[in-house]
């Protein structure tokens, strides 16, 4: 399915959307410490989301088992959430969420440092990538291709010389989970498809200190950088408007 512009309906009902995620994420960052168990933090998002009365948009979704994505140092994206894998110092945590909204989807991620750093680059490697995100949101406008989304990110991310993940993507979002266009985090300016107003689309970088290539578990599901280098992953939904852009996912 390739991502709609959305009606003035389906706009106020992705905003609300939007803005639940940002809450309960934000929610869950603060909650993830030394000690707890991924599946703890699960147990929360799915306690957040009843409470509010919003659906789960990555539970069952191509038979992934759990509400949220949480995946840890070298995991990238997809770790299925586990009651024996167990947050120490130092770990990067990446927190991979999405909320249904009377229909309406949004999707977000951030990752995070549990207490201590173990290595300066491990900051890094998390500043940087948050900001190639801030920089792919800056180039959004109605009329935009996803080549110049992909550019910009990709300039920050070649500067810090990171590894780009290229077999994971940014995408359209709303209807459906995951929509077309693909929207990766490397390319050329002016080409790829074009986006208007009034269109909503998920834009996450994943970047690693090592290689891109990536290798995916015997659980069919997390997917981890081959040469285990640590990774970062950040996201956000993001409504394109006549003016530029809106953010529909902002945390606190």
């Amino acid at each position: 399915m390739t991502t709609k512009v959305k009606t003035q309906t389906e706009i106020l009902a992705i905003r609300e959307s939007g803005r639940l995620l940002g809450e309960i994420l934000s929610k869950l960052e603060s909650f993830v410490g030394v000690g707890a168990s991924t599946k703890d933090i699960a147990v929360l998002a799915d306690r957040e989301l009843k409470a509010v009365g919003a659906g789960a948009p990555f539970f069952g979704y191509q038979g992934f088992p759990d509400v949220i994505c949480i995946s840890l140092n070298d995991e990238i994206v997809h770790g299925i959430p586990r009651p024996d894998r167990i947050i120490k110092e130092g770990d990067i945590v990446s927190l991979d969420f999405g909320v249904n909204w009377r229909g309406m989807i949004t999707d977000s991620a951030l990752s995070l440092i549990v207490g201590k750093a173990k290595d300066p680059r491990h900051e890094q490697l998390l500043r940087y990538t948050e900001a190639s995100l801030n920089e792919g949101i800056a180039a959004v406008h109605d009329g935009v291709r996803t080549g110049d989304i992909a550019s910009s990110i990709e300039k920050v991310l070649k500067k810090h010389e990171y590894g780009i993940v290229r077999d994971l993507v940014g995408h359209g979002v709303g209807h459906q989970l995951h929509e077309d266009p693909n929207i990766p985090n490397y390319g050329r300016a002016n080409t790829g498809p074009w986006l208007k107003a009034g269109m909503t689309i998920a834009i996450e970088p994943m970047a690693t200190l090592g290689s891109e290539n990536i290798v995916v578990d015997s659980d069919g599901w997390t997917v981890r950088t081959a040469d285990h280098s640590m990774s970062a992953h950040f996201e956000h939904t993001v409504l394109i408007t006549e003016a530029g852009s809106e953010v529909l996912t902002i945390r606190d």
